[in-house]
This record gives C-alpha cells, sequence and structure tokens, in this order.
C-alpha cells in the first residue's frame, strides 16, 4: 500500500514586538495565502485521514483557515513535536501514525520540514511560507525512512 504525506510550511506570520515566537500569528498576506492552501489541496487530494499540526499559533491558523476549504477533514491533532522539529523528530511521528491513514498531513516549520523532505526524498528544495509538498511512500508509516520516498508535487498557494 501506497501512503502519501503532505507537509505544509505554515502561512506567512507576522512579528509583533513582545510576543513569543509560538504564539506569533499570521499577517494579512498568511491570512489570505492559507485559504489558498485548502483550495489546492481540494484540488489536487482526494482524502485526508490524518492531520498532525504543531501547536505554534500561525501553524493552527494556517490549517484552520486551510480546512475550512477542504470537505471532511479531520479534525487536527495538535503535536508539540512539531514545534521546532528536526527530521529525526519528523520521522518519530511519521512512525506513530496509524496504519489505517494512508493520506496525512504535517503542519509545521522550516527548517525542519526542508530536511524532512530531503530525508525522506533526497530532494533539495525551499518550502516557503504556504508550501505544500506532497511525497508518496511505499509501504508502512513505520517503514518509512531515508531515501524511500517520491516527492509528487510541490506548490506554493497564493491567495
Amino acid at each position: 500500500m501506497t501512503r502519501t504525506l503532505i507537509l505544509i510550511r505554515h502561512a506567512k506570520s507576522g512579528w509583533p514586538p513582545d510576543t513569543p515566537d509560538a504564539r506569533r500569528p499570521l499577517a494579512e498576506r498568511g491570512r489570505r495565502d492559507a485559504p489558498a492552501i485548502g483550495r489546492w489541496l481540494r484540488a489536487h487530494i482526494a482524502t485526508i485521514d490524518r492531520v498532525v499540526c504543531s501547536p505554534a499559533v500561525r501553524a493552527v491558523q494556517t490549517w484552520d483557515l486551510a480546512a475550512t476549504q477542504v470537505p471532511s477533514t479531520p479534525p487536527a491533532c495538535l503535536d508539540e513535536r512539531l514545534y521546532g522539529a528536526s527530521a529525526t523528530d519528523l520521522l518519530a511521528v511519521t512512525h506513530k501514525l496509524a496504519e489505517e491513514a494512508t493520506t496525512a498531513v504535517f503542519v509545521g516549520h522550516n527548517p525542519g520540514l526542508e530536511d524532512f523532505l530531503t530525508l525522506l526524498t533526497g530532494a533539495i528544495e525551499p518550502l516557503k511560507t504556504s508550501a505544500v509538498a506532497v511525497i508518496s511512500a511505499p509501504g508502512s508509516w513505520a517503514a518509512t525512512g531515508p531515501d524511500s520516498a517520491t516527492l509528487i508535487a510541490l506548490e506554493t498557494p497564493r491567495g
């Protein structure tokens, strides 16, 4: 069975003064771009079984706005491991995904997402804010590892 892993880098965030990094909200451009992520997903991804999201405000807001454009998305599971995650951290989260989920979404941050994309596929690609990388991996989530997957789409939807 082939698995699909979708990596989404949060949309453009603001930098309000005296705001801790994890509490930074989306900027106006991010609020415009996040729904475009959802429209792209609706047009290109048949089903989403699992959503794992960083608890950072900008990541949660990105998914909330994107999800309004995608019918029948499951609620996001907020996972502290995605905030500041390395490629190795993201691989550990992947290994714990439920086997009945064939398509999973991670909403997170750089540089971890870029490094994870490279680890899985060998592709060295920038993930700009609002970027969506779709990865195909054969076998189980637990069997996913370095150079075991293929990058099948990379887009940066804009609102």
